[in-house]
């Protein structure tokens, strides 16, 4: 699994907003310029998280975007499956059913699944909270 820039950079701006958690909007400029990111490829990830209902937007003066819940009750995991579709650390785990015509003998098959496993685990257990607190 490689984690592509789109997904690093989700997180960013959702710890970004996290540090921001008293209601306030935070304009896409701002977040832009304190996590180093250009305003058009941010405004894209940022439509992602929107349309997923993660975050609130708000246009015009004062405007900007914001969580829309406590960040303890976003996960890494959520993030990274909304930006990179899947953490599947292999092709045949990509889907619901495995497709894979050799699942049925596949030696290596449980390590695999395993390891995808704890991906998931350990993902869904750091929160956006943890990683603004720097306690993960």
């Amino acid at each position: 699994m490689l984690v592509s820039t789109k997904g690093r950079y989700a997180l960013r701006v959702m710890v970004e907003l996290a540090q921001h958690e008293n209601g306030e909007y935070v304009p896409l400029k701002t977040i832009a310029a304190s996590q180093d990111i250009s305003e058009k490829y941010l405004e894209s990830i940022i439509v992602v998280l929107s349309k997923a209902g993660l975050l609130d937007g708000l246009r015009g003066k004062g405007g900007g975007y914001r969580l829309n819940r406590s960040a303890k009750d976003y996960t890494a995991g959520e993030i990274l499956r909304l930006t990179e579709g899947t953490l599947a650390p292999v092709a045949c785990l990509d889907c619901e059913v495995n497709k894979c015509s050799r699942a049925e003998i596949c030696k290596t098959l449980p390590m695999w699944e395993k390891l995808g496993d704890l991906i998931n685990s350990f993902l869904d257990n750091v929160s956006i909270e943890d990683l603004a607190k720097g306690s993960v």
